[in-house]
This record gives structure tokens, C-alpha cells and sequence, in this order.
């Protein structure tokens, strides 16, 4: 994709450090370097503002990620793009409707009964691929001793970023992403897939409230 584009050697390519390896990967296989921006703290996509600092003489596109079934700032990207004559890419695929529909109710449910974890901004169009909320504690428990004991009560709960690529060995960059940093410490996704019972939906917020009661003095 960046290869046909003509992105290659010299080039910079501006992406999220929140997940995605492989869109680091991809860049760095056209021979060109990938450079992090930060995220927004809402929708976990790239944050406009900062892509357009994170511009500079070599770069030669940005990959937008849609996150979680929230979009990217589409709007803004293309408008930065337009003014530094950048290509814009984006990745992610939207979920058959049906199966979108069964998603938001089952968000809907947990939004309304979910205490001492902050539930997601669902916003316009938000499809919840993963319903992620935050894990902010109070140093008592943090967010991957909250998975765990999530886990034991029988949620089968998941961090999405265990590790932020900008830290990983391959990519390290001494760069600032203060809310990438945040959200890979703090957010966890719960099941919201279409498949879920009523019964597994009470057994989610039973859980979580059971354990999030002891988080409530950071939110």
C-alpha cells in the first residue's frame, strides 16, 4: 500500500503508537520510518493536533487506525494532508450491521449499570468493535490486577495494548505520548460481542462493580 504510493527511503510515515505493530512494520518494510503521534483520549485515534506537530520535511503520509469502532478525525487528517501534501491512509473495517446493533445494546446495558470504572464516550457512529473502559484506581488495584480478579469471577476480559510500540525494542523513540501512555496503562476491553446472554451481561456488571467499589476515589 505505502509502496505504491511511492512512500519509500527518506521518507517519514506518521502512525499511532497505540497498538498496530504492524503498521510500523508496513512502513518500515517500504524502507521508510515510522514516527508516533499521540492519541485522543476519547476515541484512542490519532489526535490531529498532534500528527500536525509530529510533521516535518520528510514526511510523506499518515495512517489513520480506526480504534475500538470509533473513527478517526477523518475531516482534520485530509485537511492537514491537503496543506502539507500528505497522503492520508486508514485502516479498519466495519462489522456487519446486524451484528453492530447487537453490540450497542449490550454497550447501552453496561453503560447504565457499570460503577467505578469510567465507560467509554460512545459518541457518533461508535460500533464498539471492543467496549473499553478505564481502569483509573487508586493505586489499590491497578488496572491488570482488576483484569485478574475479573478473570477469576469468569469475565473474560482483555487489555487491548499491553505495550505501546514506541516502547517496544524495534521502535523505541524517545518521544513524548503522554495520553498513548496513559490509555495503555489504564484501559480494558469487556466482552460486548453479539453472542452474550442477559445472564453473562448480569455477571459482567456484577463483577466489575463488585471490584470497581474500591476505585471509586480516583474517578
Amino acid at each position: 500500500m505505502l509502496r505504491a504510493a511511492g512512500v519509500g527511503i527518506g521518507d517519514e510515515v506518521v502512525v499511532p503508537a497505540f497498538g498496530n505493530t504492524e503498521v510500523a512494520e508496513a512502513v518500515a518494510l517500504a524502507g521508510a520510518m515510522p514516527v508516533f503521534a499521540d492519541i485522543d483520549p476519547v476515541t484512542y485515534c490519532l489526535d490531529p493536533a498532534a500528527v500536525a506537530a509530529a510533521v516535518g520535511p520528510r514526511t510523506a503520509a499518515v495512517v489513520a487506525i480506526h480504534r475500538f469502532g470509533r473513527t478517526a478525525d477523518l475531516e482534520r487528517l485530509h485537511e492537514l494532508g491537503q496543506r502539507h501534501g500528505l497522503l492520508v491512509l486508514q485502516e479498519g473495517e466495519p462489522a456487519p450491521y446486524d451484528e453492530i446493533a447487537r453490540r450497542r445494546q449490550r454497550a447501552a446495558y453496561l453503560d447504565a449499570r457499570l460503577r467505578g470504572v469510567r465507560t467509554p464516550d460512545g459518541g457518533d457512529g461508535h460500533t464498539y468493535g471492543q467496549y473499553v473502559v478505564r481502569v483509573l484506581g487508586n493505586g489499590r488495584p491497578d488496572r491488570d490486577a482488576f483484569a485478574r480478579a475479573l478473570r477469576g469471577r469468569g469475565v473474560d476480559c482483555r487489555v487491548p495494548v499491553k505495550t505501546p510500540v514506541h516502547r517496544l525494542p524495534e521502535f523505541r523513540r524517545c518521544v513524548t505520548l503522554p495520553e498513548t501512555e496513559r490509555a495503555a496503562d489504564e484501559t480494558l476491553a469487556l466482552p460486548v460481542d453479539g453472542s452474550l446472554t442477559k445472564r453473562d451481561m448480569q455477571r459482567i456488571v456484577s463483577a466489575c462493580n463488585a471490584l470497581g467499589g474500591l476505585l471509586q476515589a480516583a474517578l
